[in-house]
């Protein structure tokens, strides 16, 4: 009677203690778990302040930037009313604020680009610049029959009704030339058989719709495709003289708009261009301006804030203002 309830009694401690080691288990996992959950929510926070914290600091760099490149242009506005002429050369066009800030501003001539506007101005061509654009296509790699009908629908476009250039597509349901000047360089993409043409990237960096009055083109800020046209329409020949412009009017350091670019009159640049005697045939109806006499930039300013970049892009006129002040013709955000 003793051993069997000896037993019975070591039985019932054993179950005993199997259900402590049981309980005591079950409560270590259901501890660990929780930890676990709590260790999950609080990685979760700290990533998800750190990056409300990286989102800041990239708002914060993002606005400074802005703020450079704002600044940038505040700087070239500047320069253009005090000395509108020297103003793409100035040192104060570039601008360090510590380590991580700074504007970078460069201010090309506008009026070396050719002025689609002025092609036909009330329906009246402007012929030496029709010749222009026509040897700028050509140039370009446009086949000679599409430049004909490229030029004439532009033509057509810009003219009053009724009149149509023979190789200008004609109107249809589908297709109305607006009878009016430009508004946008981009409305070339509407207007017959320019897609191709300005479907390529950088189509539209010899072309502007500033009118920069007097003559045609400065050839102190033409492009090399631009002079070419320009040479070709004025009867001159021969890359190897565009090249030569190019090198003296750049200076040493064979940029345009820097300091060391020297100061070219009309007669000493068109002899480089190989005309005699520093003149164009008086028959060609066209005279260039002399270089970079005209005061109509396009300024482009780039902002830094340690490593995010923004752009602003103006055209600004000097002296066209209010009591000789800069005008700023357009200004946007690239």
């Amino acid at each position: 009677m003793g051993s069997d309830y000896s037993a019975e009694t070591d039985a019932v401690l054993k179950m005993k203690a199997l259900n402590s080691k049981s309980r005591g288990g079950a409560a270590l996992m259901l501890a660990l778990w929780a930890l676990f959950l709590l260790s999950a929510m609080v990685i979760s926070w700290a990533l998800d302040i750190n990056s409300r914290l990286v989102v800041s600091g990239n708002a914060g760099r993002v606005l400074d930037a802005e703020a450079m490149a704002s600044s940038g242009g505040d700087v070239a506005l500047a320069e253009v009313a005090l000395r509108p002429k020297d103003a793409p050369n100035s040192p104060n066009l570039h601008g360090q604020l510590g380590n991580q800030e700074g504007y970078d501003v460069q201010m090309i001539g506008e009026c070396g680009r050719l002025n689609l506007n002025l092609l036909a101005p009330g329906g009246v061509e402007n012929r030496p610049l029709v010749e222009i654009v026509r040897q700028y296509l050509n140039l370009k790699g446009v086949e000679p029959n599409n430049v004909d009908i490229m030029v004439d629908s532009l033509l057509d476009w810009m003219s009053p009704p009724g009149l149509h250039r023979l190789s200008a597509c004609p109107e249809t349901d589908d297709y109305r030339p607006a009878h009016a000047a430009l508004t946008s360089v981009d409305d070339l993409k509407k207007i017959c058989g320019w897609a191709e043409f300005t479907a390529k990237p950088g189509w539209d960096e010899d072309f502007t719709l500033i009118n920069c009055g007097g003559p045609i083109i400065d050839i102190g800020w033409a492009s090399r495709d631009v002079l070419r046209a320009l040479l070709g329409a004025l009867g001159g020949v021969g890359d190897d003289r565009v090249d030569a412009f190019l090198q003296l009017r750049r200076g040493s350091d064979g940029i345009d708009g820097t300091i060391d670019d020297p100061q070219l009159d009309l007669p000493t640049a068109l002899t480089t261009l190989g005309f005699r005697g520093g003149r164009t045939p008086e028959n060609l109806g066209l005279t260039p301006s002399p270089p970079k006499t005209t005061t109509v930039f396009r300024v482009t300013s780039i902002g830094k804030s340690g490593d995010v970049t923004r752009t602003v892009q103006m055209i600004v006129s000097g002296g066209g203002g209010l009591r000789g002040r800069p005008q700023v013709i357009s200004w946007k955000e690239l």
